[in-house]
């Protein structure tokens, strides 16, 4: 993904909120969702995100100019959708990127077109950024499984496997949601270690994970594996990703098959999808413990080694209901670097996951798993955290937490940083736990 003149941190836009400094949509990221006038019944429609603002893409391909393969690709996604988008590949959406930079940028000539096309941010609903098809969650954070790792065998924590194949499992796409969306707390059977049977009930040890998304565009044929080299090609953008987690349900119901009702009940989703050509400026060298085997063949390769990796700064927050109330705000309890966190690149996952001949298809999403820090304020989960429950976290007005309780409102964030380049982040991923249906297991209490 080349650096050009989109990416350039001179370059700014005559929508003012996009130069101010701090913002996660200057001009530079240009990321794209689906929204709504909030409170309407109306359809989804495809827009950008500048600064304060959105761009509705339809509205913009009747009264802007545009060469004709940005023009097809606005014509894409005319339904509501960014599937069809995705599916036309990496140089139609660069095509697109480069058309709206110059139509965004100070002294366009289309200001006046394209002025009646924005929407503030503050006035639409966002929802999941495309219709999400399938959904495998991997476990790429080699900090958190060795931290987690540790937990349950102190003697073994890093399983054999874990340095040579990129371990994943498929989760349930339905139960996505967008930042915004109350989580339920779920119900599941739980066991105690000198229990004789199991229970039935709401999850004690609900959990968040500091995860990326990584999203699908265009897809490959079944039986076709895409080589690493080429797998960005099949990659369209990546967010933010909380695949909430019950820990105490889980250890129960996982063997054989892996886990079940402990991750199914929700997962939220970042609504803005930063495109790879966004990211380019941010790659960073595939950095591994040393003493880390070179990877197989068919996962390796020098584009992977160099720059696989994203530099991306991610960080979790807390409100609790009390501190809501006092109007005390969330508080910072965590954060890493996702190219410091994963021991594989989202290329490697593309080529590990069609190897066997599965076939991608757009709108598909990848979770990273995890992304936590080697430090111990560094990890990407309330277990790690807090060892397992043994140490709860101490918050500023008083209150402590081991698990999420009801009323907790959990954030994520993400931006990157670096010298030479114009700050870009994510937008929200947040979601507030409120309380299991109660009433339909006798075993509750």
């Amino acid at each position: 993904m080349p650096v050009d003149q989109t990416h350039d941190p001179a370059l700014r836009s005559w929508v003012a909120s996009a130069n101010a400094q701090g913002t996660d949509f200057p001009i530079q990221n240009l990321p794209f969702g689906r929204f709504r006038p909030a409170g309407a019944a109306s359809a989804w429609r495809i827009g950008v995100a500048i600064g304060d603002r959105v761009l509705d893409l339809e509205a913009a391909r009747g009264h802007g100019r545009w060469d004709a393969e940005a023009a097809a690709a606005l014509d894409s996604v005319a339904g509501g959708d960014l599937r069809p988008l995705m599916a036309l590949g990496p140089r139609p959406r660069r095509a697109l990127r480069a058309a709206l930079s110059h139509a965004l940028a100070e002294g366009s000539a289309q200001r006046d077109a394209l002025a009646p096309c924005l929407l503030p941010q503050s006035g639409v609903e966002l929802t999941v950024p495309c219709a999400i098809g399938d959904y495998t969650d991997f476990y790429t954070g080699i900090h958190h499984a060795t931290s987690v790792g540790r937990l349950f065998r102190p003697d073994n924590p890093l399983l054999p496997n874990y340095q040579w194949v990129p371990i994943g499992y498929h989760g349930r796409s339905s139960s996505i949601v967008a930042s915004g969306h109350p989580i339920r707390r779920p119900l599941g059977q739980t066991k105690a270690a000198d229990a004789a049977q199991p229970t039935f009930g709401p999850s004690r040890r609900l959990d968040c994970e500091l995860e990326l998304g990584f999203l699908i565009g265009q897809g490959n044929a079944l039986g076709e594996p895409v080589p690493v080299g080429e797998a960005e090609e099949h990659l369209f953008g990546v967010t933010l990703f909380n695949d909430w987690s019950a820990r105490d349900i889980q250890p129960w119901e996982y063997q054989p098959l892996g886990p079940f009702l402990s991750k199914n009940f929700g997962s939220t989703i970042s609504p803005w999808v930063v495109t790879m050509e966004a990211l380019a400026p941010f790659r960073a060298p595939l950095q591994r413990p040393a003493g880390s085997p070179e990877p197989l063949p068919y996962l390796d390769s020098v584009e992977t080694r160099a720059s696989g990796a994203l530099d991306i700064r991610m960080e979790i927050s807390l409100q609790t209901a009390a501190m809501r109330e006092a109007g005390l705000p969330a508080v910072r309890i965590s954060g890493a670097s996702a190219a410091q966190a994963a021991y594989w690149t989202a290329a490697q996952l593309v080529a590990h996951h069609t190897s066997g001949g599965c076939n991608l298809q757009p709108g598909d999403l990848f979770g990273s798993g995890t992304l936590s820090g080697p430090a111990p304020d560094q990890a990407g989960s309330l277990l790690e955290l807090t060892q397992g429950g043994k140490q709860p976290i101490r918050l500023p007005n008083g209150e402590s937490r081991t698990f999420l309780e009801d009323g907790d409102t959990l954030g994520l964030r993400g931006w990157c940083e670096r010298p030479g380049a114009r700050r870009i982040g994510f937008g929200p991923c947040a979601g507030t736990i409120v309380p299991a249906r109660r009433g339909e297991s006798r075993d509750e209490s």
